[in-house]
């Protein structure tokens, strides 16, 4: 019976390290993965020639158990169960015959009642380090009961996949079979495609319970007042829901039910470019023993972090236990938001600052998901590129993304939650020409939101996507709460705007025929 048989059956043998501690896996990554330990106690490591997700060689396994539920297209392609089986072979081959084996069992979803079972297997000491800080660590007496997993991730990234399989173009594979629970990945030792893998999963079933999924960041003030962040990678999910003055309840991936918002993880995974104790102190400190740096560069002598070489990627990473941030609450679980804030990093300049939604506006955005796609994000990407994602993250979309926007405009309305628009991008014109929106400007725009100042405020309405801006927002200069006054020429702002319009427009039409009247109304005007 080989290892992986073994382990099917609960069984782990000499040579697989289930559980191991952290302290183990730095000695294994450092003697046979050339980790490094950081000035701050942080392991570095690399994750070989993909830096990024590559979300062109994702697939799902299509079975008739699942094909009406699936959005089938871009974001779901299609595999045969005959191509999954030789794609699981190979992986199982490699991951049986590898030196070093590693199985980690762990939870997703801090809720008892809607977690899952996850069981990971991979060949890399780091990457079951980061899986460990990613995931929800089982006591003692939960990892005796752990029982059977309710799915299994074979990462054999260290193995490329087979192009004469029919189906798989690249590599790179990264496929998740909901029938037999699995996931294997093939071609790519990123560690992000674990996470996002298990959030996939969570993006299937919690909406057959009526239970939102969500892209977001989540934290909690001292008056039991929620605010969710929904945005994309590197709009600033983590650093703004960061807040020394608020409980952090995750950083990424939440579920709404009809009560109350849990976190899917247990860590977080942070964008490392330019971080510095200045700016973002919470996640700055939380790089110590334990957190996984991935693709950063590191002085040979001090082994002090250079977060600024993006010699390697743009896209530099952190993975740490959500307990490393000082004011985490744990069980990461909290009440329904009373504050809903889409973050979007506009790369033209046009959108303000900030502005207030409508309930209709809200459904609009939120099915848009507009933002640009941040330099080294994803495999292929080098320069800001304007972008739109369904519910800001149609990659890891199971379910058609009006099936979400339903799920988020029946739970607002229950709850009387306020839609807000914030833009941590451009002003004063577009990438190239602009800067960017200060980071000191967006927490005091996050600040007013949270105390209910910008809520009070005078508004006036933009000539081009109707959003309502605040005149005045303390912490803010007024002048760039309006865009068009930024840019030394207004006509060429009024030109800019109309095509980023026209986009916005040609973007929903692919979702019309799912929306009703007012949200498609709510849209800019051309």
């Amino acid at each position: 019976m080989s290892r992986i048989q073994k382990i099917s059956k609960n069984e782990f043998p000499e040579g697989v390290h289930h559980n191991a501690a952290p302290a183990q896996l730095y000695e294994d990554a450092i003697i046979f993965d050339n980790g490094r330990i950081t000035k701050s106690g942080g392991i570095a490591s690399l994750s070989g020639t993909k830096t990024g997700r590559s979300p062109g060689d994702k697939r799902i396994v299509q079975q008739d158990s699942i094909n009406d539920d699936v959005w089938w297209g871009e974001v779901n392609i299609p595999l045969s169960e005959d191509s999954f089986g030789k794609l699981r072979q190979r992986a199982i081959d490699y991951l049986d015959t590898s030196e070093h084996l590693y199985v980690l069992d762990a939870f997703a979803g801090w809720d008892p009642n809607n977690r899952l079972k996850i069981r990971i297997i991979c060949s890399r000491a780091y990457h079951a380090l980061f899986m460990h800080n990613m995931l929800i660590r089982p006591t003692a007496e939960e990892l005796k009961n752990f029982g059977e997993p309710d799915y299994v991730i074979y990462n054999a990234g260290c193995q490329s996949a087979d192009t004469a399989v029919e189906g798989v173009e690249t590599e790179t594979s990264v496929t998740l079979n909901f029938d037999q629970r699995e996931m294997v990945i093939l071609g790519t030792e990123y560690a992000g495609e674990m996470k996002k893998g298990v959030f996939t999963i969570m993006n299937y079933l919690m909406p057959k319970r009526d239970i939102l999924s969500m892209h977001c960041s989540c934290n909690v003030g001292p008056l039991r007042d929620v605010s969710l962040f929904f945005g994309l990678s590197g709009t600033g999910k983590t650093t703004l829901s960061a807040d020394l003055n608020r409980a952090l309840i995750g950083d990424d991936e939440h579920c709404w039910t009809e009560d109350h918002v849990f976190n899917i993880e247990g860590g977080c995974y942070a964008k490392c470019i330019n971080l510095s104790a200045e700016n973002e102190p919470e996640i700055y400190n939380a790089i110590r023993f334990g957190a996984v740096l991935e693709n950063t560069v590191q002085d040979p002598v001090t082994h002090e972090v250079d977060f600024t070489d993006t010699s390697i990627t743009q896209n530099t990473r952190c993975s740490y236990p959500i307990e490393f941030i000082e004011n985490a609450q744990v069980p990461c679980i909290t009440d329904s938001p009373k504050n809903i804030i889409f973050l979007t990093c506009d790369a033209f300049g046009v959108l303000p600052p900030v502005s207030k939604l409508t309930a209709e506006q809200a459904m609009y955005h939120f099915i848009s998901g507009y933002t640009a796609k941040v330099a080294g994000t994803e495999v292929g990407v080098s320069e800001p590129e304007a972008t739109f994602s369904a519910c800001f993250g149609a990659a890891f979309l199971v379910w058609h993304p009006t099936k979400y926007a339903e799920l988020l405009a029946d739970k607002m309305t229950i709850h009387n939650s306020t839609a807000w628009l914030v833009n941590t991008g451009w002003s004063g014109g577009a990438y190239g020409i602009g800067s960017r929106i200060s980071l000191k400007y967006t927490r005091s725009i996050i600040d007013a939101i949270h105390n209910g100042t910008l809520l009070q405020a005078d508004y006036v309405k933009d000539d081009h996507f109707g959003l309502s801006i605040p005149k005045a927002c303390v912490g803010v200069p007024g002048k760039i709460l309006r865009p068009k006054g930024t840019w030394a020429d207004a006509d060429q702002y009024d030109q800019v705007a109309r095509k980023l319009a026209m986009s916005f427009k040609q973007n929903f039409s692919n979702y019309a025929d799912k929306a009703s009247d007012a949200v498609i109304a709510a849209g800019p005007k051309v």
